[in-house]
């Protein structure tokens, strides 16, 4: 049984969805890209008991407010996001769990909070966003989010409405790490019932977020840290080698510089199963998941 949280802000609410004793202890858990709070849905129930788990909604995303008209996501809005939420909650100290784009919106929480955070969890994230490698290659980054928004400014259309069934297929061709089950779980969340039919609830602007950074930026950052990090890593996945063959060294940079830095408060594990393994198949993770946040040691065993 979970409960729906809403959360006042400036240009609306950011919604979220709870599981547990409100007196526990506190997990906040943040959703990918394009994705929402459902995605923790088969997850979380597999967990210890004994903590309250609330997954928000990003800004755009599942059933939070859209910013206003004529404002970007900036990557650094979603931490904000965070920051509002335990606020609300009046969480001082707190376990932060997340998944691909929220992985990276946890690490940076961390680098700017570190005294917030007792535990951070990375499922399919090392905590960063990859930078591209040349100064060409990050301006035309940056030009492409200006251009797509303005864009989307001018074209002003209306969403499309589908069927169930087609917005489901539409989801689950964009996203061939999804199955039918778990594409059908984030639509429960992820768009609304129109006489039309289904239209998706996330904003297009969201597409135009992103925050890089480069391996020596990554390693300062790393420095801040200060809780136990756990990352799991899927073997079909989006950072295993043979999905990142441009970007292997830039992975295994990063991965040598949370061992070193990090050292005894870091556990790496691989797992099978593809991006969405806590979604798809959440028995695969929730063992790995739930000794970490029980164990008192300073490094639990996998």
């Amino acid at each position: 049984m979970f409960s729906e949280l809403k959360f006042p802000v400036p240009w609306g609410h950011v919604a979220a969805k709870a599981w547990g004793p409100s007196e526990g202890h506190p997990v906040l858990c943040l959703h990918g890209w394009l994705d929402n709070a459902n995605t923790f849905d088969k997850l979380i129930p597999l967990l210890p008991r004994g903590c309250y788990y609330v997954a928000m909604d990003f800004s755009g995303h599942g059933l939070s407010s859209h910013r206003p008209a004529g404002c970007p996501y900036h990557f650094l809005d979603y931490v904000i996001d965070v920051r509002r939420v335990a606020a609300a909650l009046q969480w001082r100290r707190f376990t932060l769990m997340g998944h691909s784009m929220g992985g990276a919106v946890a690490g940076m929480f961390c680098f700017l909070y570190p005294e917030m955070v007792d535990k951070l969890i990375l499922l399919e994230s090392l905590g960063f966003l990859l930078a591209p490698e040349d100064t060409e290659g990050w301006l035309k980054s940056k030009r492409r989010v200006i251009d797509r928004l303005l864009s989307l400014e001018a074209k002003q259309q209306t969403p499309k409405a589908r069927s169930p069934e087609a917005a489901l297929q539409r989801l689950l061709e964009a996203n061939s790490h999804l199955t039918a089950e778990g594409g059908a779980i984030l639509l429960q969340r992820g768009a609304t019932e129109t006489p039309a039919g289904l239209v998706y609830n996330r904003d297009m602007r969201v597409r135009t977020s992103r925050e890089f950074f480069t391996v020596e930026q990554c390693v300062k950052l790393l420095q801040k840290i200060q809780d136990r990090v756990l990352i799991i890593i899927s073997q079909d996945g989006l950072l295993v080698p043979h999905n990142l063959p441009s970007r292997n060294h830039f992975v295994k940079a990063l991965q040598e510089a949370f061992e070193s830095n990090l050292k005894e408060h870091i556990q790496l594990a691989e797992v099978p199963g593809s991006h969405f393994v806590h979604l798809n198949e959440p028995e695969v993770v929730s063992g790995i998941i739930s000794n970490f946040l029980t164990a008192q040691n300073t490094r639990a065993r996998l």
